[in-house]
Parts: C-alpha cells; sequence; structure tokens
C-alpha cells in the first residue's frame, strides 16, 4: 500500500540549480526520474535518489518518471521490474502514467547510431574485449586507434545492419562511437555503442540481436522523454562529457542536463550490487529480503517505516562529495518514527514461570493495558491475569548484585498493570538452573501503587501462562560487525551474532492471532513484526530494532 507523501520542501544544491532555472524561464516544467536497471532488489542507497527525484516533482511544477533501463537482457528478470515498482510505492512515491522502457526506444536509438554512422561519427569494431580495452590507454597515456577506425560509411553501415539482423556470433563486432582516442577523459576514447548479444529481452523477445550500451542509451532516453535534470551520483561525473557529445551530435528532441550528488554510504552497510549477490548466492543470508539486508525489500520485511527512511534522507541531505553516515542516523530515524506510531504490546522472550501462592487458584481477572501512552485514541485493551505467570529469564537473580532491583528473592516488584509481587521460593531442575519461582502479591496493590505508599524500584513485563501463546522471535542485529567492511573480502567482517532466535518466546493472545503487518512494541524489548513465515499457531515476529543502541557497545567491548 503507498503511504501519502507530503511535499517537504529543502534546500540543496540541485534545488537551488532548478529554482535559478525556473526564475530564469528556462523550463516551464521540471521533468526528473528514477532510472533503475531491473537487475536486482533496489538498498537503501536507492531510496535517497528516489525520494531526491520524486520529491523535486513535489516540490516544484513537474512530475517524475520511472524508467527501466533494460538494456542488458541476461542479467534482467520480470521478478526485478515487480520488485522495484513495489518499492518505490512502498516509500510513498508514485509514477502515475509515466511508466517507461528504454526498451520503448530501441528503434529510435538504432536511427540514430546509424546516424552516426552516416556522419562518419562511429564505426563497427572488429577487435575483441580484450583488446579494445588493452589499446584504450590508460589516465596518462593516450590509447591506439582501432585498426578499423577508418572504414568507410558504406562498410560501416552493412556491418551494422548486419549485426541487427544477428549474422555475427556474440562478441565478434562492436559499434564504436569516434570521438578521440587521446582524450584526458577515457570515456570518449571511442566508447562502445552497440555489442552483439543474442538473448531472450523480457520485452522485446528475440526481436533484437544487438543491444545499446548504457552511456549511449541513457541521455537519447532522457532527451527523447523531455527530462530536464538528469540527477545521478558522482560516479557518473566523468561520463557527463559523453552523455553531452550525444546530446549533442543527435537530433534529439529536448536538451536534458546531468547533474551528480553524493551516493549514500552507511557504517557497518555494503550497498554493491555484487556484495549483496554473493550475501545471497553463498548463503550468508536467506533472500534478497532477509531482514538484515539493506535492500527495501529486507527493511520493509523488517518493519522499517517508509517515513522513517523519507526521514532519514531528509537529514543526511544532497551533497557534491561523498562521506560516510552513521547507521545509528538511520536507526534515529526508525526508532522516532515506531516510538511515535507503533502500539504497545507485551512478549516474553525467554520465559521463566511464576506462580502466585496465595492468588486463588482457578482464579483469572481482567486488567486494563494502555496501547499508547501518548496517544490516548490508540485506546485499552484487556489482559488476564491468573495464578501462573511468565516472566523474563533475564528479570530474575538468585543472588543478585547491589544495583540489581528486578525480582529476586525476598525482593518485591511491580508486574506492569497488575499487582506488587515478592519472591518466597525458587524451584530448580537437576542440572541447578532455576525453573519455577514461587512468589506472593499484595491484592491492595491493583494497577501498580500501594495504598501505603510503599515504592518499589523495578517494574517488569509478564504474560499468563494459560492465555498468552508460543512464538518464534528473530531477533537481528547489524550484518557485520566491522563499522566499515571490506567490500573486496568481506567474509572475514561478517558479524557472527547477527541473527538469534529465540523459538520459545510468549506474546499475548491477540498478537499471535492478528495477521498485521503493522510493527509493535514489545515493551522493555524493543519493535517488532510479523514475519512473513508465520504459520498457523506458530507465528514468527521479527525484532526491527531495539529501544536503544546496544550494538554498537558490544562491538566497541569486543
Amino acid at each position: 500500500m503507498t503511504e501519502p507523501v507530503a511535499a517537504e520542501v529543502g534546500r540543496d544544491f540541485i534545488r537551488d540549480i532548478i529554482q535559478a532555472d525556473l526564475d530564469q524561464g528556462k523550463y516551464r516544467e521540471i521533468v526528473t526520474r528514477f532510472p533503475p536497471e531491473p537487475n536486482g532488489y533496489l538498498h537503501i542507497g536507492h531510496a535517497k535518489s528516489i525520494a531526491l527525484n520524486f520529491g523535486i516533482a513535489q516540490e516544484f511544477p513537474g512530475r517524475c518518471h520511472l524508467r527501466f533501463d533494460d538494456t542488458n537482457p541476461v542479467k534482467e528478470e520480470q521478478e526485478y521490474i515487480d520488485s522495484i515498482q513495489a518499492d518505490v510505492r512502498w516509500l510513498g512515491f508514485d509514477w502515475g502514467k509515466n511508466l517507461f522502457f528504454a526498451s520503448d526506444y530501441f528503434d529510435r536509438l538504432y536511427e540514430w547510431a546509424e546516424q552516426l554512422i552516416r556522419d562518419g561519427l562511429a564505426y563497427v569494431d572488429d577487435q575483441t574485449q580484450e583488446e579494445i580495452r588493452a589499446s584504450r590507454g590508460t589516465l596518462t597515456e593516450p590509447g591506439k586507434n582501432s585498426p578499423f577506425r577508418d572504414r568507410s560509411v558504406e562498410e560501416n553501415l552493412d556491418l551494422f545492419r548486419r549485426m541487427k539482423a544477428g549474422e555475427f556470433p556474440n562478441g565478434a563486432r562492436v559499434l564504436r562511437a569516434k570521438i578521440d582516442m587521446a582524450a584526458g577523459n577515457i570515456n570518449l576514447r571511442d566508447p562502445v555503442l552497440y555489442r552483439i548479444l543474442h538473448a531472450h529481452h523480457p520485452r522485446t523477445g528475440t526481436k533484437w540481436s544487438i543491444y545499446p550500451s548504457y552511456d549511449y542509451a541513457h541521455g537519447q532516453s532522457d532527451a527523447i522523454e523531455g527530462i530536464t535534470h538528469s540527477i545521478c551520483t558522482l560516479e557518473f561525473e566523468d561520463h557527463r562529457p559523453l552523455y553531452d557529445w550525444f546530446i549533442e551530435k543527435l537530433p534529439v528532441p529536448s536538451k536534458p542536463h546531468q547533474y551528480e550528488f553524493a551516493r549514500l554510504n552507511l557504517t557497518y552497510t555494503l550497498l554493491s550490487k555484487r556484495v549483496l549477490t554473493q550475501l545471497v548466492r553463498d548463503g550468508h543470508v536467506a533472500g534478497w529480503d532477509d531482514p538484515r539486508m539493506p535492500t527495501m525489500a529486507g527493511m520493509r520485511r523488517r518493519g522499517v517505516p517508509p517515513a522513517a527512511l523519507r526521514e532519514f534522507v531528509k537529514r543526511i541531505g544532497v551533497a557534491k562529495a561523498n562521506s560516510v553516515v552513521d547507521v545509528g542516523m538511520l536507526e534515529f530515524c526508525i526508532r522516532e518514527e515506531l516510538n511515535r506510531t507503533a502500539q504497545r504490546r507485551m512478549a516474553v522472550l525467554k520465559p521463566l514461570k511464576v506462580v502466585i501462592e496465595n492468588y486463588p487458584e482457578g482464579q483469572t481477572e481482567e486488567l486494563e493495558a494502555i496501547n499508547h501512552p501518548d496517544d490516548p485514541s490508540a485506546g485499552t485493551r484487556k489482559i488476564t491475569f491468573g495464578r501462573e505467570l511468565y516472566i523474563e529469564q533475564d528479570d530474575f537473580m538468585e543472588n543478585p548484585p547491589k544495583k540489581f532491583f528486578r525480582l529476586s528473592p525476598g525482593n518485591e516488584v511491580r508486574l506492569r498493570y497488575a499487582y506488587f509481587v515478592k519472591c518466597t521460593g525458587v524451584i530448580k531442575n537437576d542440572k541447578g538452573e532455576v525453573v519455577e519461582l514461587r512468589c506472593t502479591y499484595d491484592p491492595a496493590t491493583r494497577g501498580g501503587n500501594a495504598p501505603d505508599g510503599r515504592k518499589v524500584k523495578a517494574t517488569m513485563h509478564w504474560l499468563p501462562a494459560a492465555t498468552s501463546k508460543p512464538a518464534e522471535i528473530r531477533i537481528y542485529n547489524q550484518l557485520f560487525a566491522n563499522p566499515s567492511p571490506d567490500a573486496s573480502n568481506f567474509a572475514p567482517d561478517l558479524n557472527p551474532n547477527s541473527l538469534d532466535i529465540l523459538s520459545d518466546a510468549r506474546v499475548e493472545a491477540a498478537v499471535a492471532e492478528s495477521n498485521s503487518t503493522e510493527p509493535m512494541q514489545f515493551e522493555r524489548q524493543g519493535y517488532f513484526v510479523r514475519d512473513k513465515d508465520s504459520t498457523p499457531g506458530k507465528p514468527v515476529f521479527s525484532r526491527t530494532i531495539g529501544l536503544r543502541d546496544t550494538f554498537a557497545k558490544e562491538v566497541a567491548k569486543g
């Protein structure tokens, strides 16, 4: 479901450029685009680009296109097209009628390629990929002209048309632009425009045996669609002269301009598509939507609110220089949004049984629990209280240190929404492990306050043994233990404690029986969401995030 997004005007160098263009009457309407290649799942870095391009279209008079750069059929699948559209909608944006594909323009791109040949600006090269790479030169040395660079227009047209007809095998020939093999910018050293690729395309089938390069297709697609501001990340800055060269040399219907901004880099995170693919392929994670993955599908499954992602992107801003953002800022945005919106529930992750010996056997009562402390309109719910309960194992110590205020022999605590209870006995198994507590309660403290004014120093959550339900709880932490994981050798940096599965947890009956996918706060535990692996009778809940940042402290301790 798409969450409606109000336009949030922010100031940055790109918006300043757009405002200046409008003030000068350069454009009547601003047109941006988000142009993913459908060869994988979107990640949080793409969220920055989505929010920027669609946000600009909301703030200024204009529109934003969603265009799939589907120029490599070997790597592209309908699955990715569907997931990308779902991710953009989930983030809160909609392209309306403006859904396009680069493959929509294959005929026109081919015609323009022939035009470049006729103008003496492109040629068919028979060199291998390795030979082309070797002759391209370096940053300090010029490249060498191809021995096929001076073919006649007639020969080039004939060969290019035969390439299109499928006469040659993959890799036999390419079409290259004829620019300058001595150019200081290596991207201008006769870049490849078309390569032979006999492959089935998701949209055009087997019509084409040649496919355009990204550099050739991208700018011309922008021009066809009337894009005014082609916004991309800094790694494409060196490609801008080539972008402009095509726009200048071809009879395109408009003259878009490319602008670059810094990509998103996060601590404890790798966003390389190669790394993410390897994580999935090698089984380090359970798929592209594993909640530890920085993909939008993974974040959605983990219960991250789209509003938190939008707020995060707004906070980090748009800059010209690359930098690394502390993942703590993202976590802060998630906590802030969930604290505001998530209803409260109780869950016991590692149950320890409690028997209240002075509570009448067979008797129960209903207590009122609030759903959100800061939102009275969220209402209340009923929780059943009885003789047998569950508390957290960590909330009891038989021999506590001085500052341990939770339950211990002889100590009194408050049970949330219920009564004061005091531990009177400890039952252990043959291994000496505590398996059950005996307690007494004070009937006069119903609701959590003592008439005589005595105070307790701890309030603990609990669940009724009779009506609470079993559940599996998955505690997710950062996938990497190193704040700066090595993309070239990331395996040693993986966090061995990135997932802890608690199979004997207990949750409120209504939580177990609900199919809601809305995140909730398990009081004193963190924020959780129902996982798609849930089955009837065995719900599964994944932790979105803890109530406070403990991971960084644990890593620092070693």
